[in-house]
């Protein structure tokens, strides 16, 4: 019998991205529906293992998962750690604030305290605004936290992907999008160094999907105010 294709990600509420994987029906989103994609690409099970952010790049090095699809920027931090499929995504970073506080640019966080998941894209675009005091964020719930830290006054931003921002920028009463810095991050699997055969079909798989369509599809269903950013032949 085939092994599953076992993927490691956080459990949060984090939509258009992903779900809660306790909810009715399994997690859903842009992410899980990839996931489903790939796996039914590869004729393998699709099996989550939900972990604290910190532990999902060592759980891909020692092998108790295949890979990671869990948010992770392509950046040379993360490079060192684990070798990266092609993007399934590529995204740009927000700067998420309480409403009526926004700013409209960098210059505007002088001062200010900018929450910034550990070791992230995002925390390497807040270290870069003059002035502004980066808090590493790094949980089980890590997202949730974040915003929580912004609601109550602990810090005055929050730095992450535009995508995550998408259901609260104009609808949420406590919060608004200051402010989007165009960065282009690829998004991709992560998976462990020793395992060449793992990193080629799921790129395979990935390639695949995004050839024919796909992928496209997935987007369009979760992320359609977002610009597609693959081109299909």
């Amino acid at each position: 019998m085939t092994e599953p294709l076992r993927l490691a990600c956080i459990d949060a509420d984090a939509p258009p991205l992903f779900g809660l994987a306790s909810a009715p029906g399994g997690r859903s989103g842009y992410e899980p529906a990839v996931a489903e994609l790939l796996a039914a690409e590869l004729d393998r099970q699709l099996e989550w293992v939900i972990m604290p952010w910190g532990d999902m790049l060592p759980a891909a090095r020692d092998h108790r998962v295949d890979g990671v699809l869990c948010g992770q920027g392509i950046i040379p931090a993360r490079l060192e750690q684990a070798d990266f499929t092609r993007p399934y995504g590529i995204f740009h970073e927000g700067i998420l604030m309480r409403r009526g506080e926004g700013v409209p640019n960098p210059a505007g966080l002088a001062g200010k305290r900018i929450a910034a998941i550990r070791a992230s894209a995002n925390y390497n675009l807040a270290a870069s605004f003059t002035g502004a005091e980066v808090i590493e964020f790094e949980s089980e719930h890590v997202y949730e936290d974040m915003l929580a830290a912004l609601r109550s006054g602990e810090v005055d931003a929050v730095c992450d992907d535009d995508v995550v921002f998408v259901p609260l920028g104009d609808s949420d009463p406590d919060f608004e999008l200051a402010f989007v810095v165009k960065t282009n991050n690829p998004w991709g699997i992560a998976v462990a160094k020793d395992r060449p055969e793992t990193l080629a079909a799921l790129d395979g798989a990935l390639a695949r999907i995004i050839a024919d369509g796909r992928l496209k599809s997935a987007w369009a269903q979760w992320l359609p105010t977002l610009d597609y950013p693959f081109e299909v032949s």
